[in-house]
Order: C-alpha cells, then structure tokens, then sequence
C-alpha cells in the first residue's frame, strides 16, 4: 500500500538552529541516535522505538524530526513510517550523524 510522504524542508533550506533544537530533546534524540546507528535507512514504524511516552506526545516529536528535515513520515491512513533523511542531513550538516551514531553506540543516548 503506498503511502503519503509528509514532506518537510528541502535540503538547502534545512537550518542548524532548528536542527539542535529539534535534537535537544532526549526522545527525539534518542530516535535519531537509534536510525543513525541503522546503516539500512529502511523505514520503520513509529512504534518501534522504546519511547516512555503518549502516542500523541509521539506524534509532536515526529513532527517536530519532520519539520527540522531530519526525517521524511510517511502516511499510510491507520499507521505512519519513519525514515532518516540520511543524505540530506549529511550534504547540510557533515558529521552530525555519526556524532549521533557514536552516542547509540556508547551507550549514552537519553532514555
């Protein structure tokens, strides 16, 4: 069943300030730790994070990932899937993913 991509900014339009805040957060953060260390960039369902909160305060960390640029959504009707962005943020912000992907590996990513 194909779904609807709920579009965020395009790559030149993605901005570093709206990027930290968007990863300040530590649920936010620890989904994007979790798909950085994902080398298949395969898309993932919403559920399948361990995230400790409500399926609307999900909804309002996706969207947020979302309008950053981080990640692309994709709306299936009952469900949505989650996918990195990984070549756009990597052209706008070298570096930044493998930060991230070096703090799932440490252990250290906020629970």
């Amino acid at each position: 069943m194909a779904g609807t991509n709920l579009v965020g900014p395009e790559v030149d339009a993605l901005e570093l300030g709206v990027v930290l805040r968007a990863l300040a957060d530590g649920h936010r953060r620890s989904v994007m730790t979790e798909l950085a260390a994902d080398r298949t960039d395969s898309e993932r369902g919403c559920n399948s994070f361990d995230l400790p909160i409500s399926k609307q305060t999900q909804t309002h960390h996706f969207r947020v990932l979302r309008e950053a640029g981080l990640i692309d959504e994709i709306d299936y009707g009952n469900r949505k899937g989650i996918r990195l962005r990984r070549t756009d943020v990597e052209s706008r912000f070298p570096g930044l993913l493998a930060l991230l992907e070096a703090e799932h590996q440490d252990g250290t990513a906020p629970r």
